[in-house]
């Protein structure tokens, strides 16, 4: 069988690359070793620029059950157990959206469906050869009838931290394992008058108010209360130093490390509800990156590219499900033979720039909460730092990866080149329209805000390779902006009228990105 792109690996990663292949056009298919979707609690919900690019796609009102557009969060949020006020910030950068894993997979899933995509549940890569005209990758694959082999102009890596893509493509995985801190986690109850009504606080006698979903240092570990909508609360502890156990972890364990942490005793209760409920002890963690993010036809995304120790999945997913958003149009590209030179090249290029910047997150966020008076001192210092608006402004735009800018090859580019789409209110002859509604598609798109619609009428546009919106705004907004099909700026103009330098600039673009090759404007 040939096929344009096998993706190995049917979690959200993989799920969503599917879905952006064929929105390109193109035909993937997924191969899942588990023979159904895992009910395993992960992941409790999307975490950064991730929720607001699921807005792009339309899916942020399938995951969130309303109608209404992702709201950042503009109250209070945490850097290495410490708060930031973004009351202090004019515009937060911070989105969350408290959906689980199992969820986010199944919206996936059926989005991946209607689009044509076939899973193969049960089936997973066994082996693998590059051809040696270098037109396709030969895949051996294991299901549950027995070995059979795939042809494929691709395979993606999708399948996690320990991806069988990745080692049987020989890349390697280099970074740093820690075995000091042990992290116990479980879904318990707690009595409802221990819970403030108005905050939704643990209020833990002796010890003093613990903040929902944000986790708390001490001298002697951290500790974390999360109750998730619809289910139990996950209550959890981090301690270093532990000794170590092959017992099974229980609920009683589980009380005595928050004694440990806390100092005091918290009344944990089972679970009530439908399962599966979270019961787990995890001891060191890894920081790793791979060596590569391509090798030949062989592409890495989510995990298999890049690990790193830090509390929750959500940023986690943020980068993962933006690698696949990265990929998926560059790689349609290229299939379709619309790519322009080095175009692939530039997903690791983008895409470990990225990375690297979510390794320094958990580096530094993980050096605040570890042991010691050292660092309480060096916590001291750092919470007078955090009354600063704009020392509170880089933290949150490292923590939701707002701060990623993409170098797309201007010498002296407009502020917004290279980041992922303002927010707009807009006005079409259509109709009122948010900039998010006009790229479901996944094509790029030329939005044109100038005076009577005059980048519009260039000839370099009406090919069909980019949709061309022409609209008004009544924020104070650019007058043009050029997004490729992830939602990133890959040109901007705040003229009236554009002038012949950014012309040329957006001439240029349109050659780098999308192979237009016509001049830009007659």
């Amino acid at each position: 069988m040939i096929t344009d792109v096998v993706i190995s690996g049917g979690g959200p990663n993989g799920l969503m690359l599917a879905c952006e292949l064929s929105l390109a056009g193109v035909r993937p298919l997924v191969l899942e070793r588990l023979p159904e979707p895992s009910e395993e609690p992960k992941a409790n919900g999307l975490l950064g620029q991730v929720v607001r690019m699921l807005d792009h796609r339309g899916l942020h009102e399938r995951l969130s059950g309303s109608p209404e557009p992702p709201r950042p969060n503009s109250a209070y949020f945490m850097f290495g157990a410490m708060g930031l006020d973004l009351s202090l910030l004019e515009d937060s950068p911070v989105h969350a959206l408290p959906v689980p894993q199992r969820r986010i997979v199944q919206v996936l899933r059926e989005r991946a469906v209607e689009l044509g995509v076939e899973i193969r549940w049960g089936h997973e890569v066994a082996g693998l050869s590059q051809e040696q005209d270098g037109d396709a990758v030969t895949v051996d694959v294991a299901g549950p009838e027995g070995e059979y082999r795939l042809r494929a102009r691709y395979l993606v890596g999708a399948d996690g931290a320990h991806s069988t893509t990745r080692k049987l493509s020989g890349i390697g995985f280099p970074g740093v394992t820690y075995d000091r801190m042990t992290v116990r986690s479980a879904h318990a109850t707690v009595p409802a008058g221990r819970i403030d009504p108005a905050t939704g606080a643990l209020n833990v006698p002796g010890h003093g108010a613990v903040m929902p979903f944000l986790p708390h240092r001490t001298e002697h570990g951290g500790f974390s209360y999360a109750p998730m909508p619809g289910h139990p609360p996950l209550v959890s502890t981090t301690e270093w130093d532990q000794p170590a156990t092959e017992a099974p972890m229980s609920l009683e364990e589980l009380r005595a490390s928050v004694r440990r942490v806390l100092g005091v005793d918290v009344p944990l209760g089972p679970p009530e509800g439908r399962g599966p409920h979270v019961l787990r002890r995890l001891t060191g963690g890894n920081t790793r990156v791979a060596e590569r993010f391509a090798d030949g036809r062989v592409f890495l995304i989510g995990d298999a590219a890049h690990v790193y120790s830090a509390t929750g999945g959500g940023p986690g997913l943020n980068l993962g499900l933006q690698d696949a958003v990265n990929l998926g149009w560059k790689l349609a590209a290229e299939i379709r033979g619309s790519a322009p030179s080095g175009l692939l090249d530039t997903y690791e290029t983008e895409r470990r720039s990225a990375a690297r910047r979510m390794v320094l997150n958990a580096q530094a966020q993980a050096a605040l909460i570890a042991p010691g008076d050292d660092v309480t001192g060096l916590r001291e210092v750092f919470a007078e730092l955090l009354r600063d608006p704009g020392a509170v402004r880089r933290l949150a735009e490292l923590t939701a990866g707002a701060d990623v800018r993409y170098d797309m090859g201007e010498p002296a580019p407009h502020p917004l080149t290279g980041r992922f789409a303002p927010d707009l209110e807009l006005h079409t002859p259509a109709g009122p329209v948010r900039l998010a509604e006009l790229t479901r598609t996944a094509r790029p798109l030329l939005l044109d805000l100038t005076e009577g619609a005059w980048l519009a009428e260039t000839p370099a546009l009406r090919h069909g390779q980019v949709d061309v919106v022409a609209a008004r705004s009544q924020a104070p907004a650019p007058t043009a902006l050029l997004l490729r099909p992830d939602c990133h700026v890959a040109w901007a103009s705040s003229s009236p009228r554009p002038d012949p330098t950014e012309i040329e600039a957006l001439r240029a673009a349109l050659r780098r990105w999308f192979g237009v090759t016509e001049p830009a404007h007659a």
